[in-house]
Order: structure tokens, then C-alpha cells, then sequence
């Protein structure tokens, strides 16, 4: 199998939505509720959200794609957000956010993932920033460790709502 790297398209909207109902709910800690990912999806990860975060001129959406369609994407945000937690811990500025990088189950293991980060990285070099970041879960023990070997460090702790609970989060930092 041979999975390219592409920015995605508005046509991509809906594939986009598809890939994130099956990955979202995994990055999930276990007390996260069917209703609470529902709302996220509806709200963060729907096929209109997709078609205005591929058009928006300070993101950029990546897609991972082999013959069978979308396998995963990442999507990049330029700038650090407006949350105290998040601009106390990142400093390297100007900075570029990792906002979500999932692959289907089915390709775990392939390099989609690590193709995808150097995707992002290079896009945020291009952008002229000195790093970049991520918040992950705290419980998410696998995508810890994927980001560390990513040369990603934790430097901080944000809070992230899913729904109706507010959770834990590391701000993880990688300077370029």
C-alpha cells in the first residue's frame, strides 16, 4: 500500500467527518460518554466543521490517502489559542498548533502517523515558526509516547471539554 500526504479539499469534508467519528472516540479516556462524543463530533468534527477548517486561511488540514480514500489527517493551526494554561506553558514563538492527528486502526503501524507529523512539522518550518505543540490527554499513554518520540516534551497542563466533562490534558512542545 502506498499512502500519499495531500492538503485536503473542501471535497474532502465528508471523508474528513468519517475518518473522525472511528479515531476520536479512541483517543477518548474510558469515562467519556457516547453522548459526550456525539456532541464533539457534531460540533468539532462534522462535515460542515471540515468544508470551513480546510478554507480557513490560518489552518491547514493534511490528509494521509491511499487507494481506498482518506486513512488519516492532521490539522494544523497556526498561533497559540487563547487559554492562560496554554501560552504559560508554550515558548517557543512564534508557535503553530498540531490541533488533531488520528489514522484508522487499520493502518496503525504503517508511517501514516509519523508522515502526517512530518507534514505538519514542515508546514509550521514553512510558516517561519520556532515550534510547535499538541495538548494530548493525560490518560492517553499511546499517543504520549508517540509525540515523545516526535521529539515532543511535556511543558505544561491544559483543560479540554468533550461534551459535558472537562478534561486533563498535557500542552506538549516541539521546538523546529
Amino acid at each position: 500500500m502506498t499512502v500519499t500526504v495531500r492538503p485536503a479539499t473542501s471535497a474532502d469534508a465528508t471523508e474528513l467527518a468519517a475518518v473522525a467519528a472511528v479515531t476520536f472516540p479512541l483517543a477518548c479516556p474510558p469515562s467519556v460518554t457516547d453522548d459526550d462524543v456525539a456532541d464533539f463530533l457534531g460540533s468539532v468534527l462534522s462535515e460542515d466543521r471540515f468544508a470551513e477548517y480546510v478554507g480557513a486561511p490560518d489552518r491547514t488540514v493534511i490528509a494521509a490517502v491511499d487507494r481506498g480514500g482518506i486513512v488519516g489527517y492532521v490539522m494544523v493551526v497556526d498561533g497559540v489559542v487563547d487559554d492562560a494554561d496554554v501560552r504559560a506553558a508554550v515558548t517557543a514563538l512564534p508557535a503553530v498548533e498540531i490541533s488533531k492527528l488520528y489514522v484508522l486502526p487499520g493502518h496503525h503501524g504503517e508511517g501514516v502517523s509519523h508522515r502526517l507529523m512530518d507534514a505538519a512539522v514542515n508546514r509550521a518550518r514553512a510558516g517561519g515558526a520556532a515550534g510547535v505543540w499538541l495538548g494530548v490527554n493525560q490518560e492517553n499513554v499511546r499517543a504520549q509516547r508517540f509525540y515523545t518520540k516526535q521529539g515532543f516534551e511535556k511543558v505544561g497542563t491544559k483543560r479540554f471539554r468533550v461534551g459535558g466533562q472537562l478534561h486533563h490534558d498535557f500542552v506538549m512542545e516541539r521546538r523546529l
